[in-house]
């Protein structure tokens, strides 16, 4: 992409002074159609408070980009001697996430690991899950747990009205699987930070004994706000308590 705009502006040099102000205005065009096409996903640091069947557990959720362009999505939390820690890697291309790697790891009593590898060169994806490896399908849109999320925000950043249901496909354990989200509608949600107008969707399940909720807030680059799911009547809530967005803490008005 660099070197078309380079060698534009060489054009540019050798033409004619009367067609330099179109060939000019051209240039500026085509540098703004590129930023517009993607979306920047925002470095962003968000504290959840979690609970679950009477415990609470505060859970850091970190996205960072590095020198060569790759993001960096960090999630993790523990109590006592319960904890885990989850990193997923990946980079983002025409409004597209694409996955490189995912790695879980519980920690204390409960020393549980997965990982994920994708692998386009081979067209596969080799998955650990219970001490066995794992061979799935590879596409170019195959997500992982963590950075579907990412990819539903790149979605809502890049248009918010095309995104009112949408299917992410997403690797785990031992197959690839969709999700589909809809939207269910606008809501206010109560915050440490305040009011906040936010994005209500639903995570569609097949059977009716499961139910998941997330809510997003278009003022904070559509950051995940609040989730809730429930499944064998246990009730599972995870909710922000504070944010700083591009270094910048975040703030209702």
């Amino acid at each position: 992409m660099v070197s078309r705009y380079r060698q534009q502006a060489l054009t540019i040099r050798r033409r004619p002074a009367e067609t330099l102000v179109a060939l000019f205005f051209a240039l500026l065009a085509s540098l703004a159609s590129a930023a517009e096409s993607t979306p920047a996903l925002r470095p962003y640091i968000a504290e959840y408070r979690t609970t679950a069947r009477g415990f609470d557990l505060n859970i850091t959720r970190k996205l960072e980009a590095d020198s060569s362009g790759h993001y960096v999505l960090t999630n993790g939390g523990k109590i006592l001697v319960v904890g885990f820690h989850e990193i997923s890697v990946f980079r983002v291309e025409d409004d597209r996430v694409l996955s490189i790697s995912y790695i879980y790891q519980g920690t204390g009593l409960v020393s549980r690991r997965q990982e994920l590898h994708f692998l386009p060169d081979e067209n596969r994806i080799t998955s650990l899950y219970k001490g066995a490896w794992y061979d799935l399908p590879y596409t170019a849109n195959t997500l992982d747990r963590m950075n579907q999320v990412e990819q539903l925000r790149l979605a809502l950043l890049k248009d918010p009205l095309a995104a009112r249901d949408i299917t992410l496909r997403v690797a785990d354990s031992k197959r690839v699987k969709d999700t589909h989200l809809v939207l269910i509608g606008k809501e206010t949600l109560q915050t440490p930070m305040g009011p906040l107008a936010t994005l209500h969707y639903e995570r569609l399940h097949a059977t009716a004994d499961r139910k998941s909720d997330l809510w997003f807030a278009p003022s904070w680059d559509y950051l995940m706000v609040k989730t809730v799911h429930i499944e064998d009547g246990d009730r599972v809530e995870m909710a922000i308590t504070s944010a700083t967005l591009d270094g910048e803490p975040v703030g209702t008005d």
